[in-house]
């Protein structure tokens, strides 16, 4: 089923059609893969329809949603906490808005994912650095570090959980424990789960499940764009308990006038939800066996440790020993993510996209040894 990848080539593929023909891009985080022939389907009885006007989610909807995550994450949401956004980066924008003013601060916990920082930054808002702690390849919360530097000033942190790029899927004492800091403190959680369904031999707890007293101060984003290859359709939801932060959050949606819904993510998340728990479950055995295959490769043919990603389907790679090592990738004819695009601690690393054909992965490591 994912052996055979279409080619997307000449399709205005942001992974594929932006570098020469003759690269290999395992970067930027979506699927080669075809989306389910059950969301193909549905979408093409929309398409057959003819009229795409304004649309609103429908009950089904909601309760897609709703049911996916009690069947997949043990955790029970009621409709009225969610609120439908174009993406989980648009979320975190839209959080950003609704509860801090410019000029206060927000954590993250770098290296992590790049528009982290670009959301932060052009809201007119000030970073604060919470560094992972690296110890031989598996990373932790810096608990310590995060307490030094919260002040009156800090008014957010956004969670990357699962971790994009270093592939941690946090404990149950690691949420609490974060949790109960940002509580004290009277910071507003903003956790990005965009990456949960994509787990392996672990479990993603949905930071909301951990106590209910954290339902004051969190704001959950979610999506199946990752998990379901959709990200062109800008699928998402922001689940949020409390009625103040849910209200203020929605205020910022309507000022900006972005209420409409892409009519085909409607359709694509409800079926996905619904229908696709059986193709998840060979994607994930699919990826899986790609780590393994990436991790063997890296340790027998250049002697290098790789850590086997706890969740996403994304592996953080150090490539310390080589000199500038993404233009020499480049240069090999592999485009990989540079690891200083995810900030502090990302430096002399690679992020790689392994969600693509086992062929595909072989060349381009093949490509890689050359480079050592």
């Amino acid at each position: 089923m994912f052996n055979k990848i279409p080619d997307r080539r000449g399709t205005n593929s942001y992974k594929w059609d932006l570098k020469r023909e003759d690269i290999i891009p395992l970067w930027v985080a979506d699927m080669d893969f075809e989306v389910s022939e059950e969301i193909k389907e549905a979408i093409l009885k929309r398409v057959k329809h003819g009229v795409f006007g304004y649309t609103f989610r429908p009950d089904s909807y909601y309760n897609a949603v709703i049911t996916w995550f009690k069947e997949y994450h043990d955790f029970e949401i009621k409709k009225d906490w969610i609120v439908a956004v174009p993406g989980v980066v648009p979320g975190i924008s839209f959080a950003i808005q609704a509860f801090t003013l410019p000029g206060e601060k927000v954590i993250v916990q770098p290296p992590v994912y790049r528009p982290f920082y670009e959301v932060v930054v052009n809201s007119g808002r000030r970073i604060v650095y919470n560094n992972l702690i690296e110890r031989n390849g598996y990373y932790e919360m810096d608990f310590e570090d995060l307490e030094r530097k919260i002040d009156k000033d800090v008014r957010m942190l956004i969670l990357c959980s699962p971790h994009n790029p270093v592939g941690r899927v946090w404990k149950k004492e690691e949420l609490e424990m974060l949790g109960e800091i940002c509580l004290k403190n009277d910071i507003i959680v903003v956790s990005d789960e965009i990456h949960a369904d994509i787990i392996f031999n672990n479990k993603h707890r949905v930071f909301l499940s951990i106590d209910e007293k954290f339902y004051n101060n969190t704001i959950v984003l979610t999506s199946p764009n990752k998990s379901f290859n959709i990200a062109g359709l800008q699928s998402g939801n922001a689940i949020i308990p409390n009625k103040l932060l849910r209200n203020r959050f929605e205020r910022i949606i309507e000022l900006q006038h972005l209420g409409h819904s892409n009519i085909f993510s409607i359709v694509a998340t409800e079926v996905a939800y619904t229908k696709g728990r059986h193709w998840l479950d060979k994607l994930l055995d699919y990826i899986y066996e790609n780590a393994l295959f990436v991790k063997k490769f890296f340790e027998k043919e250049l002697n290098i440790d790789v850590n086997l990603p706890e969740g996403t389907f994304l592996m953080w790679i150090d490539f310390r020993r080589i000199q500038n090592p993404h233009q020499k990738l480049l240069n090999a004819g592999v485009w990989l993510n540079d690891g200083v695009e995810f900030g502090p601690g990302g430096e002399g690393y690679q992020r790689m996209n392994i969600a693509t054909s086992r062929e595909i992965l072989k060349e381009a490591l093949n490509r890689i040894k050359t480079i050592f």
